[in-house]
């Protein structure tokens, strides 16, 4: 059963009705088709209306989904043999930032990504997907592993920013961060990032700086947390619906903006409610962009990515 959001619930108190109805008629007995038929209508078309004028806060609130497909989903759909790599060769191998060799429809890929986990023992285990200095190591390692043998790069981005605990800033968080991007940067093959959930943060970007950059229709990518940008401004979460407004964290602003390159969209009412539909449609996406840099050599695939890059905000 789909777990409903806040703004959701006059759908789900629809949903509910028909479930009850559903169930008085499973004796066979009382036929009620005649009233579930309008009802479900009903019920679509609130999910459609609602779902077409979603605000920023409510995309943010539908990217954090707890049903919501998350790397190693797309991972089981869409790579073939996938085998993990893990550890940073120096201190630890981080959960939250998972990487390894694999094939997608037919190519040889690095594919590396945050994982939130989706019940409480996984989440502890994954961290909530926010990663670690040895995290963001073990992805440069993959990449220049990736690098080394001319294998594309799939990234996968879904976390609300890089863990900000005391241990990891001993460790070097904001160095592991920037090297991490700028490997994104040098790398002479193919880079498809695709923000799956939530890209918050240095945590997001050091995994996105690609080529090509995708981003699922209701996720959301932002230099910091709608809550964090109200604590800062207006000193009270509360105002997180404003700041969400105000930093333009959906697709569709990041599209406008120039940030990202391709909106995949999602089924109606979101990727948690059709995770194969979605998981596809990403898919589909990734094979059109690595398609499109077959024929380029690793020095216009580092010119193309800094151009890129380099180009964000100017006037």
């Amino acid at each position: 059963m789909t777990t409903f959001l806040d703004f959701e619930k006059p759908i789900a108190e629809l949903q509910s009705r028909i479930d009850e109805l559903r169930q008085t008629a499973e004796g066979g007995e009382v036929d009620i088709d005649a009233e579930i038929g309008p009802l479900q209508a009903k019920s679509d078309k609130l999910l459609r209306d609602t779902y077409a004028k979603l605000t920023p806060w409510q995309k943010t609130q539908v990217a954090r989904h707890p049903e919501r497909p998350h790397f190693k989903h797309y991972v089981a759909a869409l790579i073939e043999d996938f085998m993990p790599l893990g550890g940073d060769r120096a201190f630890a191998d981080d959960s939250a930032i998972i990487g390894g060799l694999g094939r997608f429809r037919g190519r040889r890929v690095m594919v590396i990504g945050h994982e939130k986990g989706d019940d409480t023992a996984s989440r502890l285990k994954h961290n909530f997907g926010m990663g670690k200095p040895e995290g963001y190591r073990k992805a440069i390692r993959l990449m220049q592993l990736a690098d080394k043998f001319g294998i594309p790069v799939i990234t996968l981005v879904d976390t609300s920013g890089a863990f900000p605990g005391v241990q990891a800033e001993e460790r070097g968080q904001a160095e592991a961060i920037a090297r991490s991007t700028e490997q994104c940067l040098n790398l002479g093959v193919p880079l498809v990032a695709a923000i799956l959930g939530e890209g918050g943060s240095g945590g997001a970007v050091a995994l996105a700086a690609g080529n090509v950059v995708l981003m699922m229709e209701h996720a959301v990518y932002s230099v910091i947390s709608p809550e964090g940008c109200a604590s800062i401004l207006w000193r009270t979460a509360d105002k997180a619906a404003d700041a969400a407004e105000a930093m333009k964290v959906t697709a569709q602003h990041q599209k406008d903006l120039g940030v990202i390159d391709e909106i995949v969209s999602e089924p109606l009412g979101g990727a948690h409610r059709e995770p194969g539909a979605a998981i596809g449609a990403l898919g589909d996406a990734i094979e059109r962009a690595l398609a499109d840099m077959d024929s380029l050599s690793p020095q216009e695939l580092r010119q193309a990515r800094r151009a890129k890059f380099l180009a964000m905000g100017r006037v």
